[in-house]
């Protein structure tokens, strides 16, 4: 957890991979992005500045982009002085243990889980795609929620209907789905196409929005999200990203002298590589936005 020196009125809670939430006295919850960054399950010992408050302004501008799809859970902007920039007031949800990803093209893990069986969470794909390659159609391909330093396990959409039920589970597939298509129908427009996304839902416990199906956490950020530029899409290799890939790259690369299955912590990312990610989430943030970050 970051000390961002709070005041009493506000309770720590939680403290994921990137962001802490505090409750407030009035029962809403303060969502803060830090500057942490996350490869293969580790929370890296060394931050990227700024990058809580590019993930903030994106989600937010997200928000608004996704207005008469769903529904988020955004309350305010109005937070103290010490998170400014980095911070939402939320309304409390029930969240549901469901990470919903929504996938236009073969990335990530579904690359290898194509090549092993030729489906990706039970969906059955035709043969002959490659990495990189555009699906037929958008697909869902949910995952069930690990706790902090365990991967997330890619589960079928039956499997998500014995979890949570059939109406809850049809209802999740169908606004991320909507999400994606509006998301990746902006971000085409910005010269991007978007591989993938992950999105998280909870219900509205009180309010206007009681029982209600909310979006919530970050949205369509490079943390959750493969953007890749339309005019360099090679199907069939790794594409140019403005996700976190250039760290993956290095912490996989000799030069970090680490190995992913030895059971130590990664080490420190050197200053170029600290220069190049944030450069790349702030690139992503002007792309979309066609605003300068600042």
């Amino acid at each position: 957890m970051t000390d961002y020196g709070l005041g009493p009125e506000y309770r720590h809670v939680y403290s994921g991979k990137v962001r802490d939430l505090y409750e407030t006295s009035d029962d809403r919850l303060l969502v803060v992005a830090s500057d942490r960054i996350s490869a293969y399950d580790w929370v890296l010992p060394t931050e990227i500045p700024d990058k809580g408050r590019i993930l903030t302004a994106l989600s937010l501008w997200w928000f608004v982009q996704l207005q008469g799809v769903v529904t988020n859970h955004v309350v305010s902007t109005r937070v103290p002085a010490a998170v400014s920039g980095r911070a939402m007031l939320c309304q409390k949800l029930d969240m549901l243990p469901v990470e919903c990803v929504a996938r236009g093209y073969l990335a990530g893990s579904a690359v290898t889980e194509y090549a092993a069986n030729g489906s990706v969470c039970g969906v059955g794909l035709p043969p002959g795609l490659k990495e990189g390659s555009l699906l037929p159609k958008p697909i869902f391909t949910p995952a069930t929620k690990a706790p902090m330093g365990e991967h997330d396990e890619n589960v079928t959409f039956d499997e998500v209907m014995v979890l949570v039920g059939q109406e809850e589970a049809q209802e999740l597939r169908r606004l991320t789905m909507w999400a994606y298509e509006r998301a990746a129908a902006v971000a085409a427009e910005r010269g991007l196409l978007l591989a993938d996304t992950k999105f998280e839902f909870g219900r509205a416990l009180t309010g206007p929005n009681r029982h209600r199906m909310v979006l919530a956490d970050e949205v369509l950020t490079p943390d959750s999200s493969r953007f890749w530029p339309i005019g360099q899409w090679t199907p069939g290799q790794a594409q140019a990203s403005f996700d976190k890939q250039y760290v993956r790259d290095w912490l996989t690369s000799p030069e970090s002298g680490w190995r992913r299955d030895s059971g130590e912590p990664p080490p420190p990312l050197p200053a170029e590589v600290v220069d190049r990610t944030r450069a790349k989430y702030v690139e992503a943030y002007e792309l979309l936005t066609g605003e300068r970050f600042r």
